[in-house]
């Protein structure tokens, strides 16, 4: 498995200003008319990201799936330094160059790529999915654990029940089960795929957990990376 450091980009925004500055430029590319890659086929990749604030570094991991089988064809992982404060709806310039690095550090391309966060179903409809889709123009997916700020009413106890995820009467995203009778996870699209494909998607990886296994592969892959990292330098 490949190791990389992380670079932030010499324009990465420092302020929250010039941060949501981007991600209204950013915004407008995302691309939401098409319906991506078929569930069950090709690759899909998982992203995750953990954190040590005391070291100030932050490891990302990206895990590669073959999708029919969900057997692992490639993983990556990258060390960077935090590269943005915590701010509620801009976490995506904490996490973005470091993700990046892993899914450059890939030896294969990543088909479509699974976020453990949030695309449209953001305030400001442009979570992490839809960031690292307009970034990298590879199809993209959110699915969180919880609704962020955004109601819905339960869908029925059945694996497979979906409901609205709503900002008022705007469908931004799907309460989907994966367990019979728990909770649910809540997909949004990122870029170039659509919410019913990424729905379908969500249940094509999650045959045994709530959690698609591209997220739970990356996330104990990304805890791993930061709990072995050198930092600091």
């Amino acid at each position: 498995m490949t190791t990389v450091t992380a670079q932030l980009p010499a324009d990465w925004p420092t302020t929250e200003e010039r941060a949501r500055a981007v991600q209204d430029e950013l915004r407008a590319r995302a691309v939401l008319d098409e319906s991506g890659p078929p569930p069950g086929t090709g690759r899909v990749t998982g992203v995750d990201v953990a954190y040590d604030d005391e070291r100030d570094v932050v490891a990302a991991a990206a895990v590669v799936l073959d999708a029919g089988t969900l057997a692992v064809v490639a993983e990556a992982t990258a060390l960077g330094r935090i590269s943005f404060p915590y701010v509620p709806g801009l976490l995506a310039f904490r996490e973005i160059p470091t993700v990046l690095a892993a899914l450059e550090a890939l030896p294969c391309p990543p088909g479509l790529v699974v976020c453990d966060g949030y695309g449209l179903a953001h305030p400001r409809r442009f979570g992490l999915a839809s960031h690292l889709g307009v970034l990298t123009g590879l199809p993209t997916i959110g699915v969180a654990k919880n609704p962020f700020t955004f109601t819905y009413d339960a869908p029925d106890t059945r694996r497979g029940s979906m409901s609205p995820l709503l900002a008022g009467a705007e469908e931004v995203g799907r309460a989907v089960r994966t367990r019979d009778g728990v909770k649910p996870v809540f997909v949004s699209v990122g870029h170039r795929v659509s919410l019913g494909n990424a729905c379908a998607h969500t249940l094509a990886l999650t045959p045994a957990h709530r959690l698609p296994e591209t997220t739970r592969r990356a996330d104990a892959l990304c805890r791993a990376a930061l709990r072995d990292a050198p930092y600091p330098a």
